[in-house]
């Protein structure tokens, strides 16, 4: 049986989703639980492999396993086993050929910026603060050049297991709320640190640095020194990974 898991959890802790050497990470902790719970040696397949620091509200694992517990019964008996900042939100069962990243998908994340004049500390750690005046106009201009199938390579860090940089974003959509700017981000696929130096650049316009119509330069020059910096990891959040095809 084939278990896929919609999971949540607050990335503060945690060095990224995906198990590595240098620290622990979010898949490490799921595995163990399995483990404790299966007796058996489980390795999880995770869809959105998120950075350190990043949170998520949607991602999704997916995992084989000979038990007779019941797929929708999985999110219940991990969640009792899981530390506070990670909790399955669904769990349930898949076709066995069914795979978190090799079946087309729509991802969703979001970014956040804090703009007002002093920080907030209950909020560090789910959004970038930014003191200075913020341009939200002129920032949803930028982000409309976005939007469609591009080339974007000046808005990744270079990876070496991927064979093209073209994506397509199907939405952009900027908002303020109080004192909270919301970027929310939809697409096809993600390259590595994609939305964070979406996040950077747009900034940088709402900084007046760059003109709103500049994004289609720093799009054909494919090179990522024409794009803005990388904004920090906390601000960014996987919101939800949608498989159209499947569901």
């Amino acid at each position: 049986m084939r278990v896929k898991l919609t999971i949540a959890y607050d990335g503060t802790n945690y060095s990224g989703w995906q198990i590595q050497s240098n620290g622990i990470t979010v898949q490490d902790v799921l595995n163990q639980a399995l483990k404790n719970l299966l007796g058996e040696d489980v390795r999880t397949i995770g869809a959105s492999r998120t950075d350190a620091g990043v949170h998520a509200l949607g991602n999704v694992a997916v995992f084989d396993t000979t038990s007779q517990i019941p797929a929708e019964k999985f999110s219940y008996a991990l969640n009792a086993r899981l530390p506070e900042d990670i909790r399955i939100q669904r769990s349930e069962e898949v076709p066995t050929d069914f795979h978190p990243r090799f079946t087309t998908t729509i991802k969703t994340y979001e970014y956040q910026i804090l703009n007002r004049t002093f920080a907030d500390p209950t909020r560090r750690l789910y959004s970038f603060h930014w003191y200075g005046k913020l341009d939200l106009e002129a920032m949803q201009q930028a982000a409309l050049y976005l939007v469609g199938e591009h080339d974007f390579k000046s808005f990744a860090t270079e990876s070496p297991d991927v064979t093209t940089t073209v994506r397509t974003i199907n939405s952009i959509r900027l908002w303020k709320e109080n004192d909270m700017i919301h970027i929310r981000v939809t697409g096809n696929g993600f390259l590595y640190h994609m939305v964070r130096i979406i996040a950077g650049t747009l900034l940088e316009v709402g900084k007046a640095n760059y003109r709103p119509e500049q994004i289609q330069k720093i799009l054909t020059a494919k090179d990522r020194r024409a794009a803005g910096p990388t904004a920090r990891a906390q601000g960014l959040t996987l919101v939800e990974i949608c498989y159209p095809d499947w569901e």
